[in-house]
């Protein structure tokens, strides 16, 4: 019988992230075809896609440190 060793806590936070960067950057992109009514000062940076490409790299790049068999 093989033990499984536990995975790490930032392997669940990588996860996370990456789910949530998706889900950002896709509000991102559609709010990019069909712009809100109510403008703001900083809908015209797009920030919602920005980040959402942020978190969606850095959580891929913590999911797949640390999802490696040690």
């Amino acid at each position: 019988m093989t033990e499984q060793a536990m995975k790490p806590i930032w392997y669940f936070v990588g996860l996370m992230l990456t789910a949530m960067g998706i889900l950002i950057f896709a509000a991102g992109i559609y709010q990019l075809f069909n712009p809100p009514e109510v403008r703001t000062v900083l809908a015209e940076s797009h920030a919602n896609i920005w980040w959402g490409a942020i978190m969606f790299l850095f959580g891929g790049f913590m999911y797949l440190k640390t999802g490696r068999k040690q």
